[in-house]
């Protein structure tokens, strides 16, 4: 495992899942955010953003993550690709990089961007790779891949407007993803967030042919 993944390895391990353990932070206080995606979502923005943060109840604690990665040693002769052929470190690092950009329905700059646009990015940074668009174009490219097979790269889904999908982000392992939140913007969160465990619908593996 490259340098920067095993920095980030030891934090998320670290303490294991509970609410109490250091890995977490309280849900108060919200990031800036915009129209939500897709267009249904639009009309259900307020409805979203009351139970994200209110079931998000998970929270990673963002500065320990940002200042393992940043600090983990780098070694550029030895790139670990995914099986969706992602540079892991290069994901990790960008992703860092977009941690906070606000949410913008339909943007996809660090200006603000959606939870699609976010995902197209990683994908392309990462590896070269052009997703669709919409959450929904992404959710029937690559292959099924099960809840306990889950991979760092993959693409996990959400139904968070009674229409499904309607959310996307990028597992980064230890049951924990990177995605465009509609409450906190850019943002890593947990699969085992009440809010995302009961909207959760499926998983993806894009890899680079």
């Amino acid at each position: 495992m490259a340098a920067v993944a095993c920095a980030v390895a030891a934090l998320l391990f670290l303490s294991g899942c509970g609410a109490s353990s250091p890995r977490y932070r309280s849900t108060s206080g919200q990031a800036k955010t915009s129209s939500p995606e897709p267009d249904d979502e639009i009309r259900f923005a307020a409805k979203i953003k009351e139970e994200e943060t209110r079931g998000d109840d998970r929270k990673v604690d963002l500065d320990r993550v940002k200042k393992n990665i940043a600090s983990a040693p780098r070694n550029p002769d030895r790139v670990e690709k995914t099986p969706a052929g992602l540079n892991r470190d290069k994901v990790l690092v960008g992703v860092v990089s977009y941690l906070g950009v606000p949410y913008s329905y339909g943007g996809s700059t660090k200006d603000g961007m959606d939870c699609s646009a976010f995902t197209s990015q990683v994908y392309r940074e990462g590896a070269g790779i052009a997703l669709p668009r919409s959450t929904a174009g992404q959710y029937g490219v690559g292959r099924i891949v099960e809840r306990d097979s889950l991979q760092f790269g993959d693409l996990v889904f959400f139904n968070t407007t009674g229409r499904k999908p309607s959310h996307v982000g990028v597992y980064i392992e230890d049951d924990l993803f990177a995605h465009a939140s509609v409450s906190y913007g850019v943002t890593i969160s947990s699969l085992q967030s009440s809010y995302y465990r009961d909207r959760y619908i499926g998983a993806r593996r894009v890899a680079k042919e």
